[in-house]
């Protein structure tokens, strides 16, 4: 549809029209994204007002906040402790074996002392032991007891050892008693460190009513306040583990983009301001550096698309290609814009709606795959800076992943329909993009049961939604707009109402029907190979239009009985109105603004082959007559359709005119048929492969097998029948 505009533009700006056309491009380009990365110049200050609301320009965490939430859940954890019951008894144990050895020694120098009384001479005097002979006895006799016993004896201070050595055994036993009995009392009880002096107290004070001495007093004072000892012990490092899973437990504190930080009309007060200044919105000198990168972005852009476009050998290919890239790259960007706009109010998602597919999907499609690839990554640049902004670091990382792997991977899609491969499209537009989306959420440590997690990944897949609908949808009216053989375009030809079709039937009805005819066969064949089956279809519907300006003197239009006009004309006569009809078809054609390959389908059917009935007939007359005189115009087939077709087209009208046809003689025909024209140099140029003719070949078997074929008669039938008849008439006899 577009083509005749372009090419009257293209005539009147000559060589002017890529650069202009590129030029045009960036500055739309340039114009559109110019308002993402312009920055103005603010100051605030704390305490001043906001002469408008002020948004957080990007989501990231208030890491002050945060930690302070984080330390309050910590210091609201209760501590861990451990009761230990089995200390009492160790308490109990020590101050029971203290007193016993305190006994024993004081016995043991008793006896000693005796015994040196007795053997005395007589008016020898035998000293007393001192008491600090008693205290050494008793402490040389700490060697044979357990370390942990040893230190408990040594916190106690050298008074009590002097004391509780003067003391007689029935006061030790009193002693014993009293302490085991006060000490077992307390250390039954859960004591921590901050209560340990209040449970010792309470010991001491019941030591007046024991009813003791002094020195016994004293004695039990100092065991009390050692055997009294803490015995529910702080757990520090379950304590720190419950500190620490409060912290974790606390969420982030978050500011989240486009989250009003100061409503207009309000002050900034230190709150705020903190915000502020960790938005890096307290102070912008406007800088120009994202702005410059937009535009050096879109000129390489432009030179990348320039160098590429020479590739092309056909100019119409290269100017097609720029103009098709160009309005989808704008399509792109204005959506991406569109979302942006909103974005500033709205959830960080929204930019996730963008169908990054839809772009390289249809450059793949219609184009080829490098120009595919070539929008997958520079829609993903555009998105950098059409959301510079708006958007906060974090997620604009992953929001460009997204749109890059979606965009690269659209372009593995086959260049053809994407309704007619709607299982492996979907593959790779909507499924392989939700599995990249859900692992960017865990490399983001989002949890599932999180519902911003369930919303990301809802936009993702409708976005990547989004770009299938689109592709499928829109291809056949995007078909109208860069090609003249689009599925909408080719079903109105097949339209047996068409003016030529109709023509055609009334004019020709024979070559009407060998033309439907090898429609069929052709539209089959290539579906087999993969070609385009409809266009097909179509150009077999017209290929032979041109025989309705001569319909008598083909041999298909003539009524049964009538004697062929050929019969009557020289060779050389013959010849000029059969190769006539391909010369007048493709301009009947070419009339009705056919399709060029329809056109091309017309031009080529017959190649260059050899007219061989009248050239035998012409050589007949004229042996210096050539093979090159009687030999189609062509060109060649330079299709793989039109192959197929110039194949079928000699098939189907020989098998037509064949005398009980079988399928041994169709195949014999159809195989001898091919190995001609390959060898003759016909298949050459229409890119057909031998297997792919060998895939032909069987294709037009089969169908001219179960069109073409002799009816077999069946005697059996015959005399049952008439068998059948007999019985009933004598049954009515």
């Amino acid at each position: 549809m577009l083509n005749q505009p372009i090419n009257n533009l293209r005539k009147k700006l000559g060589s002017r029209f890529i650069p202009l056309t590129l030029v045009f491009f960036a500055f739309l380009l340039i114009v559109t994204m110019f308002t993402s990365v312009r920055q103005k110049r603010v100051d605030y200050r704390e305490g001043q007002v906001a002469s408008e609301s002020i948004r957080a320009n990007k989501t990231l965490e208030n890491i002050a906040e945060t930690d302070q939430k984080r330390q309050l859940a910590a210091e609201a954890v209760t501590p861990e402790y451990t009761f230990q019951p089995e200390l009492a008894e160790t308490q109990h144990d020590r101050i029971s074996q203290l007193i016993d050895l305190v006994q024993k020694t004081n016995s043991d120098i008793d006896k000693a002392n005796q015994t040196k009384v007795s053997q005395a001479k007589e008016g020898e005097t035998v000293p007393q032991p001192t008491v600090e002979e008693r205290v050494a006895a008793v402490k040389k006799n700490f060697e044979s007891i357990d370390q942990d016993t040893v230190s408990f004896y040594q916190k106690l201070p050298e008074n009590f050892f002097r004391l509780v050595v003067q003391l007689t055994s029935q006061q030790l036993d009193q002693v014993k008693t009293s302490t085991l009995k006060l000490n077992d009392e307390q250390m039954s009880k859960r004591i921590r460190e901050s209560d340990l002096e209040a449970y010792r107290q309470q010991a001491i004070d019941q030591i007046p009513d024991l009813g003791l001495t002094d020195n016994q007093n004293q004695v039990i004072q100092y065991l009390l306040e050692n055997g009294i000892v803490v015995n529910d012990i702080l757990n520090e490092k379950r304590t720190e583990d419950l500190r620490e899973q409060a912290k974790s437990s606390v969420q982030p504190v978050m500011i989240y983009q486009g989250e009003i930080i100061v409503r207009e009309g309000s002050q900034i007060d230190a709150s705020a301001f903190n915000k502020l200044k960790l938005l890096g919105l307290t102070s912008s000198g406007g800088s120009t550096f994202p702005l410059i990168a937009m535009i050096l972005s879109t000129i390489l852009q432009g030179f990348v698309l320039w160098f590429y476009s020479r590739q092309f050998e056909v100019e119409f290919q290269r100017i097609r290609f720029i103009l098709f890239y160009s309005a989808s790259m704008i399509f792109s960007v204005l959506v991406m814009k569109f979302l942006q706009i909103f974005q500033s109010t709205s959830s960080n998602n929204l930019a996730l709606f963008f169908p990054a597919a839809f772009v390289p999907l249809l450059l793949t499609v219609f184009v080829n795959r490098r120009a595919g690839s070539l929008a997958a990554v520079f829609q993903t640049i555009f998105a950098l800076f059409v959301y510079y902004d708006s958007i906060g670091t974090n997620m604009l990382t992953i929001i460009l992943m997204t749109y890059l792997f979606s965009g690269v991977l659209a372009v593995m899609v086959k260049q053809k329909r994407v309704s007619d491969q709607a299982k492996q499209a979907l593959l790779w537009i909507v499924i392989f993009p939700l599995i990249w989306a859900i692992i960017l959420n865990i490399y983001q440590g989002l949890s599932f049961t999180n519902s911003a997690t369930w919303g990301t990944l809802i936009c993702a897949v409708a976005g990547s939604l989004l770009s299938f609908l689109l592709g499928t949808g829109l291809q056949p009216y995007i078909e109208l707009l860069v090609t003249d053989s689009g599925v909408i375009t080719l079903n109105e030809l097949s339209n047996p109402n068409h003016p030529l079709l109709k023509q055609l039937l009334e004019e020709a009805p024979g070559t009407y029907h060998h033309s439907m005819m090898v429609a069929n066969l052709s539209a089959n064949a290539v579906a087999e190979i993969g070609g385009r089956s409809l266009l097909t279809r179509v150009a077999c519907y017209y290929h032979d239009i041109g025989k309705i300006r001569h319909a008598n003197f083909f041999v298909e239009n003539l009524p049964p009985g009538a004697e062929n006009p050929h019969n009557f004309l020289l060779p050389e006569d013959s010849k000029q109105i059969i190769f006539g009809h391909v010369i007048e078809g493709a301009k009947i054609l070419e009339e009705y603004k056919m399709p060029q390959m329809v056109i091309d389908i017309c031009y080529q059917h017959h190649g260059t082959t050899l007219m061989k009935f009248f050239y035998v007939k012409a050589k007949e007359r004229n042996p210096e007559i050539t093979e090159a005189e009687f030999r189609y115009p062509g060109p060649k087939p330079q299709t793989r359709e039109a192959g197929v077709v110039s194949i079928a087209d000699s098939c189907e009208a020989a098998v037509r005119a064949m005398d009980h046809p079988s399928m041994e003689k169709i195949s014999r025909f159809v195989h001898e048929l091919i190995e001609e024209r390959i060898s003759d140099g016909q298949l050459d140029d229409s890119g057909l492969t031998l297997k792919e003719i060998r895939i032909v070949e069987k294709s037009l078997i089969s169908s001219l097998s179960s069109t073409f074929h002799s009816r077999i008669k069946y005697p059996k039938m015959k005399s049952e029948a008439e068998k059948m008849k007999e019985e009933q008439e004598r049954g009515e006899r």
